[in-house]
């Protein structure tokens, strides 16, 4: 049996090729899963972006100075060499951009897994585990797009949203959401409306998304990058989704004493990366989702957490059927069409591609 798998350049993510190569002959323990389907949005590229600093590169290794950039999305076990795990399983979790994945399952539970490959033994656990989803209460063949697509991004949103509750907001009077229109930012604008206690939203985009961001009636005031000055002078918390570093140095020197914390959470903008004069560094941070997800587990217990995101997630993923479209798209050629088209910043945000193999 060949794999085939997707990989990028990690020094230059625009430049791709398709690796075709043997699968290995499984070891005691081990399956092999078929890779169904996955989503590509912008939070992709981040991936890759950052693949070096936290190290997403190491999840599915590569040759010769290329990656495999990871994507969320479902697989099927087609072949067992582990006796916790029979052929036809259906799993969720964190995949590569390929036909299949060996993987050596550990911590087997009803409803989940863990990939205990040894190479990923010191990566973050949340990319490690996988959900058993025929096992799950509520599992929905039905919402399999939306959760490939949603879950992912609106749990990072929770986690923002949670993360700036347990700083008290850090004094500010408004959050400015940058790339208001990404997903993401969507889904903490969700959670910040339902918590009346939450600053004032106010959403910043492109001039031509502003309308489908006003559509949205999640903000309470929208702003454009060409019109900086209408942001008001009040004490500010920044929610970066952009990594646009002209943007932020701008509504740095806009803001001054008045910005109060930037969190920086995406680099969607990805050759606009480098932040110009102005930026405040000793108030901005990187913001790692896992990280914050292993603090709630430490504050409040195992599972917890875990529960409070997906109940979010499911109620802010029904809201999101109003505008979410699904554009699917199947085979090798179409994943290198659409990851040059996110990569590009072309994929329109009311649009959810999912890629089928």
């Amino acid at each position: 049996m060949k794999i085939e798998e997707f990989q990028v350049k990690r020094n230059d993510l625009a430049a791709s090729r398709v690796l075709r190569r043997d699968a290995p002959p499984l070891a005691v323990g081990e399956v092999l899963a078929h890779i169904d389907c996955f989503a590509l949005t912008a939070n992709n590229v981040t991936y890759g972006v950052v693949g070096e600093r936290i190290g997403y590169w190491k999840f599915f290794p590569a040759n010769d100075g290329y990656g495999i950039v990871p994507v969320w999305g479902f697989a099927d076990v087609v072949e067992s060499a582990c006796p916790d795990i029979e052929p036809g399983e259906r799993l969720y979790g964190y995949f590569p951009m390929a036909t299949h994945l060996v993987m050596k399952p550990a911590k087997v539970r009803d409803e989940r897994l863990l990939d205990g490959s040894a190479h990923r033994a010191d990566l973050p656990p949340v990319y490690n585990a996988y959900a058993r989803v025929k096992a799950e209460r509520e599992y929905d063949a039905a919402m399999e797009d939306v959760r490939m697509l949603l879950f992912p991004l609106y749990a990072t949103s929770y986690c923002l949203y949670d993360f700036l509750l347990d700083n008290k907001w850090f004094g500010a009077e408004q959050a400015l959401i940058v790339s208001a229109s990404s997903k993401t930012a969507i889904g903490l604008a969700y959670a910040l409306k339902a918590d009346f206690g939450a600053p004032r939203r106010l959403g910043l985009t492109s001039a031509r998304n502003a309308d489908r961001v006003r559509a949205l009636k999640l903000y309470d005031d929208v702003a454009t990058y060409d019109a900086l000055d209408v942001i008001p002078d009040r004490p500010t918390v920044i929610i970066d989704m952009s990594g646009d570093g002209k943007v932020l140095g701008a509504l740095h020197r806009r803001l001054g004493g008045n910005m109060k914390y930037t969190s920086n959470v995406g680099v969607t903008h990805y050759d606009a990366a480098g932040m110009a004069s102005g930026f405040i560094h000793e108030r901005s941070a990187m913001f790692f989702a896992p990280s914050h997800i292993q603090k709630r587990a430490a504050d409040w217990g195992p599972g917890v957490f875990d529960r409070k995101a997906f109940d979010f997630w499911r109620d802010a993923a029904s809201k999101s059927r109003s505008w979410l479209t699904i554009d699917r798209r199947s085979g090798f050629d179409a994943i290198e069409d659409a990851w040059r088209e996110v990569l590009g910043g072309r994929s329109s945000p009311e649009r959810g591609i999912v890629v089928s193999l």
